[in-house]
């Protein structure tokens, strides 16, 4: 039995204890997940294929395994993986090798959409679970919703611009882009990592144990210190979305505790010198651009531990896009610098729209964005809206 608390209120890192303590098997677990998805996601469209025959072998494996002795980190973990990459991709083999169980594929944005921004599926479009008016962000859409709605605790994404960032943030999970280079890129161009969307920073912190390996820790500053900006030096951010960033980096700085100093973080917009790195035609514009923010951003960080930022601009749009506002105009210079970043809940506008708080660090430091997380616990969120359950 799964124990007296229901499997969506489960962490993963809690899961793999009860499966490694003996208390529950992976097959309990992954049928439960299976179960619940099978329930809840025809109307939410989170998933766009579940693998419920390789799921159960999988999970037999894990029990096998435990029943040796083994005790894998992630041990019966069901998780999403998003339907671009598959379950043969580098993060999720060494998920499944930690003992994650892949119990579907999780839905992107439908082919020739210039804007990635919610998912596709032949059932319609995925669903916000925190509204359903809401776009829950992309492109790893599905694998944002089904972590927000309690299918699975933790679920692959990929993340180009933002696109682990900004779904985590409109769904009010946690998402996490690693330093660009300590996983095996997605694209030619280097600007695609993977990443991972969850509910907890512990499991976020396990994900990256999973898949990079035992890192080099820096050492963790009594007191980090923090420069908060808005808007880069160029983004259009709605007052109300910086504002509920901000009250959230303040709720945070007293749980971590964080010495926060607004700070000109005056970038050039990477918007053009993206454009052309994605197509594999950078010209001396694109390095002038490039060598300038990464000139700023080595100042910042010599000084500051951390950069703060809401993670998109403007709250959640329609299904029906996003117009003419850019969604990415606050995470992709740092696919372009390769900085790693960490999205967390921040509340929500006094629209009650949901919102990010976008945390970035130097090269090579994922672990001190988790470390702040774990410090703060959940403490950030403020008033997120309670997930909506979708029709059954």
């Amino acid at each position: 039995m799964l124990g007296e608390r229901p499997y969506a209120s489960l962490s993963a890192v809690e899961i793999a204890e009860l499966v490694n303590g003996g208390r529950v098997t992976a097959r309990e677990v992954v049928d439960t997940a299976l179960a619940l998805t099978a329930e809840r996601d025809g109307a939410l469209r989170a998933f766009t294929a579940l693998w419920a025959d390789a799921a159960r072998a999988a999970a037999a494996e894990v029990d096998a395994a435990v029943a040796r002795g083994a005790r894998p980190p992630l041990a019966g973990v069901p998780i999403g993986v998003k339907a671009s990459e598959g379950p043969d991709s580098f993060q999720n083999r060494r998920l499944a090798a930690a003992g994650c169980v892949p119990i579907g594929a999780t839905s992107v944005p439908r082919a020739g959409t210039r804007w990635q921004t919610y998912g596709s599926t032949d059932r319609g479009p995925t669903l916000n679970p925190l509204g359903p008016a809401w776009s829950p962000g992309g492109s790893s859409a599905g694998s944002a919703a089904a972590v927000a709605a309690g299918l699975v605790p933790l679920a692959t994404g990929s993340d180009g611009a933002g696109s682990v960032r900004i779904p985590a943030a409109w769904c009010g999970v946690i998402g996490l882009k690693p330093t660009n280079g300590l996983l095996p890129s997605r694209d030619r161009s280097a600007l695609n990592t993977p990443g991972v969307l969850a509910h907890t920073p512990h499991d976020a912190a396990a994900y990256l144990r999973a898949v990079a390996g035992p890192t080099a820790t820096p050492p963790l500053p009594r007191t980090p210190r923090v420069a908060w900006t808005p808007t880069l030096g160029f983004a259009a951010t709605d007052p109300d979305v910086a504002d509920t960033a901000r009250r959230a980096l303040r709720r945070l700085s007293r749980t971590a505790p964080l010495g926060v100093v607004g700070h000109p973080v005056a970038l050039h917009d990477p918007a053009p010198a993206w454009t052309a790195l994605r197509a594999g035609a950078p010209g001396p514009d694109t390095e002038r651009l490039v060598a300038a923010n990464d000139e700023h951003l080595r100042a910042v960080f010599d000084e500051f531990d951390l950069i703060a930022t809401p993670t998109t601009p403007h709250p959640p749009h329609g299904h029906d896009g996003p117009g003419t506002r850019m969604s990415v105009a606050l995470t992709w210079a740092f696919n372009i610098s390769g900085h790693p970043a960490l999205t967390l809940p921040a509340g929500t506008t006094p629209a009650g729209e949901p919102v990010g708080l976008q945390l970035v660090a130097r090269h090579g430091a994922d672990t001190l964005l988790l470390d702040v997380a774990v410090r703060a616990g959940r403490t950030t969120d403020g008033s997120l809206p309670a997930r909506r359950e979708p029709p059954r």
